[in-house]
């Protein structure tokens, strides 16, 4: 599947709920109002949809949500389509998760053919922590990350960086990654959906990060990608990666290689635009399975070149894209 600026798509990311156990502060409001369940894909939906784009050249799925491990029954989806991976049409099967239930389901993943995942964790102390994600505990987070290596996963961190929140401890966190051979990747607030405080406010860019950083590690630039938008450092001290996400202080655009597949059935072609194709409506329509390959490919000839982020103080209302991101998938 190639875009109309040459750039072929290979990577898939499917959001399988917008459920989550954590409310993180920058991500989503409190008192969220989530998608009733006829709205939502089944899960026999869900590999329908992936296994026509793994058959269309998609070699890597990455499932989010929301928090995937809450969706019910997910080891059933996960399972299915790591035979992709047993046939070889499938390169990497991965998946995004706040760590909250590794603990539980770290073996099974191995086990399905799940060789790394990304963990989201924004700081290493229990009470920030606790007011980050409003709902989490951080030591079930920790248990999990634990768990999570004993089984044979590879761990990348991502963290937000997020101003007076965690920007005195980012650091630290590089050193106790680096104590753990954890990778870990920093990555920018993002203007989407309606949170409950200013994002000017909160916006910190990753070059301010990078200074800081340069102030106690050797970082060395690396030629290092792993499909996703991050620029790799490596870090001479502990012989450990790390990750720049910058969507606002460095457009990654020219190499994006991904779409993304919400729960409810619709395509989004860019995270930061609303244009998107309704998979769901095809699929569910007569003889929709055998129609879903034409309006995959109607959907990737509208790719745009970019996003269009922004954070400033005359739009700290107004959200780039009004969706959030537990809805787009993380």
């Amino acid at each position: 599947m190639i875009d109309p600026f040459g750039r072929e798509v290979s990577y898939l990311r499917v959001s399988v709920t917008d459920r989550c156990d954590f409310r993180c502060t920058y991500c989503m409001a409190e008192n969220m109002t989530f998608l009733p369940k006829k709205e939502v894909l089944s899960l026999e939906e869900l590999e329908a949809i992936t296994a026509t784009f793994i058959r269309k050249g998609v070699r890597k799925v990455r499932l989010t949500g929301g928090e995937p491990l809450v969706r019910k029954g997910i080891m059933t989806l996960i399972n299915n389509l790591g035979m992709y991976l047993q046939s070889g049409e499938l390169d990497e099967l991965t998946l995004t998760t706040n760590g909250s239930q590794l603990s539980r389901y770290a073996n099974s993943l191995y086990a399905a053919g799940v060789r790394r995942i990304n963990v989201s964790l924004d700081t290493l102390d229990p009470e920030r922590f606790a007011r980050i994600t409003r709902w989490g505990k951080l030591d079930k987070v920790l248990d999990g990350l634990q768990a999570a290596q004993d089984a044979g996963l590879k761990i990348k961190l991502n963290t937000v960086a997020v101003r007076g929140i965690n920007d005195q401890e980012l650091s630290d966190m590089v050193a106790w990654a680096g104590d753990r051979k954890m990778d870990i990747t920093f990555i920018e607030t993002m203007p989407m959906g309606e949170i409950d405080e200013l994002r000017s406010d909160r916006f910190l860019s990753l070059r301010e990060v990078r200074e800081t950083l340069s102030k106690d590690w050797n970082l060395s630039d690396i030629d290092f990608k792993t499909g996703g938008p991050a620029d790799y450092v490596q870090v001479a001290e502990t012989g450990q990666k790390v990750g720049f996400i910058t969507p606002l202080s460095h457009n990654f655009c020219e190499s994006c290689n991904r779409v993304r597949l919400t729960c409810t059935g619709m395509l989004y072609m860019c995270l930061g635009q609303n244009d998107n194709a309704d998979l769901r409506k095809v699929l569910r329509s007569e003889n929709g399975l055998s129609l879903l390959d034409a309006a995959i490919d109607e959907a990737i000839g509208r790719k745009p070149k970019g996003h269009d982020f922004v954070i400033d103080r005359s739009r700290d209302h107004i959200p780039a894209v009004a969706r959030h991101m537990s809805v787009t998938g993380g």
